[in-house]
């Protein structure tokens, strides 16, 4: 039977509704608290053929580095209809001289020869960091309260970060969303 152009299948009316979602999660990022009302966050929506480069390389890091989990979690980001970045400017200092970054003062910070760690960008300042995580937070809880499912993953940004898919970022997580009939995301082996 063919479909009248004013009918929408379940399939393609889910997965409109999951990229729309993405959006949705890039404004709860965007709009998120921000220390000293200084803007760092970076977003990106990443789906079809890119989304499944980032699972390609988490696959290739959980073979490098013998850990099992980049392997399980790459299955995540393969069955999910989208991946949301979301990743902080965080070499950027906001001038409070507190000294959780190690040095003596934001001056100090600014300085400092900025370097590739074995997944991210360091030193990092504590309050883009913090930034960082509400922005995470936010975006999370908003695709949460459009019932589609989530879940913050490391491994993500640090694939997405080594394919230089946000690069000003110099921390980076990704949100794979998906909407199946039981959350992919947990029950994980």
């Amino acid at each position: 039977m063919k479909m009248s152009p004013s009918l929408i299948e379940s399939k393609n009316g889910e997965k409109e509704a999951v990229l729309e979602t993405a959006k949705f999660m890039l404004i709860a990022a965007r709009t998120a608290p921000k220390t000293s009302g200084i803007d760092d966050i970076l977003t990106l929506i990443v789906y079809g053929e890119d989304k499944d480069r980032i699972a390609d390389k988490m696959e290739k890091i959980a073979e490098e580095r013998k850990i099992e989990s980049f392997k399980r979690d790459a299955k995540n980001v393969r069955d999910s209809e989208a991946v949301v970045l979301v990743g902080v400017r965080g070499s950027r200092s906001i001038g409070l001289n507190c000294g959780s970054c190690g040095f003596k003062d934001c001056n100090e910070f600014e300085k400092a020869q900025k370097k590739l760690g074995k997944d991210f960008v360091g030193p990092t300042c504590l309050f883009k960091a913090l930034d960082l995580g509400i922005a995470l937070g936010s975006a999370a809880k908003t695709a949460s309260l459009l019932n589609v499912d989530n879940r913050i993953m490391y491994r993500a940004g640090t694939a997405a970060m080594k394919l230089k898919m946000l690069s000003e970022a110099t921390v980076a997580m990704g949100i794979p969303i998906s909407a199946k009939g039981k959350n992919i995301y947990f029950d994980r082996r």
